[in-house]
């Protein structure tokens, strides 16, 4: 799959993803179409080159006026920064975000500020975001139920990776939009990582949500990065693993050095240098370490 490339979801009908090219990355920016009664796209991208969104939805017979729903899984700018733009570009369509993202979608002053301070010199890949009409946009929350027509998505809150964050369930083709919440797939690579970043990184809450994605059940798991993969317990006990691990390391690693110390150490050992490139993988391990320092200072404050 290259930048641009928009390709069936296998096994599922009627939906497709979209290599967006975020951070100039094959296949790290999927957003996903699906061609319902009512249809819908499912995170948005960064905004940088949201043309190739609307080129895959004309590729695949979407007609943007006929887009009911904008679906971004949590406001971080990697997924809602293109919300804006695909508004204004699918006149008939509703924004639908968790209620806490709403207001950073409508005014993102602060979340461009908060993001230039998490991605630091990757700000350059990114887009000054549209902001979203306050009368396109409305707020979810766990348990809501958004009516596609011919198939219904639950919205399940995961608010581990971000207090934002929702998943979306079709029952119909038992697809589940994990955003971040089951962390980031690498085929190339077969196994998956972490993502922690600042600022509200929670562990335990993360394993939760693995945990309520483990009883959903789904047949597969629609990454906000890298695309689709097949469900599996064994995949998600790995993440779990994965999450604890790093958390681990990181900890005792602070032990030893201050905490730049401890950023610089991670980058300079990360090992998806050949994957990635050099640039997005390091960037990508100091925006990881920093969430977990973060998390750690929250949980010291905390047991005080």
């Amino acid at each position: 799959m290259a930048i641009g490339d928009v390709t069936p979801v296998p096994g599922i009908d009627d939906t497709y993803y979209v290599d967006t090219g975020m951070y100039g990355t094959e296949s790290y920016g999927s957003v996903y179409l699906v061609d319902a009664d009512r249809p819908a796209i499912l995170d948005t991208g960064i905004g940088t080159h949201y043309e190739r969104i609307l080129d895959a939805m004309e590729e695949v017979g979407i007609d943007a006026e006929a887009v009911a729903y904008i679906l971004p899984t949590h406001v971080h700018l990697d997924h809602a920064g293109g919300a804006g733009f695909l508004a204004e570009a699918c006149p008939n369509a509703t924004v639908l975000c968790h209620d806490i993202g709403v207001r950073h979608l409508v005014d993102p002053s602060r979340l461009v500020e908060g993001t230039k301070a998490a991605v630091e010199d990757q700000w350059e890949f990114y887009v000054e975001p549209e902001p979203v009409p306050e009368d396109r946009i409305d707020g979810l929350e766990d348990g809501d139920e958004i009516d596609l027509g011919d198939r219904t998505l639950d919205v399940i809150h995961a608010p581990g990776h971000a207090p934002h964050q929702v998943m979306f369930h079709d029952r119909s083709t038992d697809a589940l939009y994990t955003g971040d919440a089951a962390g980031i797939w690498v085929p190339a690579e077969n196994k998956i990582r972490q993502t922690s970043p600042p600022s509200q990184f929670d562990l335990e809450q993360c394993l939760e949500d693995v945990n309520t994605i483990v009883e959903r059940d789904p047949e597969v798991l629609c990454f906000g990065h890298f695309g689709p993969c097949e469900f599996s317990e064994e995949l998600m006990s790995e993440y779990k693993r994965v999450l604890v691990e790093w958390v681990e390391a990181v900890r005792q690693r602070r032990e030893e050095l201050d905490d730049e110390a401890v950023i610089d150490h991670f980058v300079e050992h990360t090992d998806m240098v050949d994957t990635w490139g050099k640039r997005k993988a390091t960037a990508e391990e100091r925006l990881n370490v920093r969430g977990v320092l973060g998390y750690l200072d929250y949980r010291d404050g905390q047991s005080e």
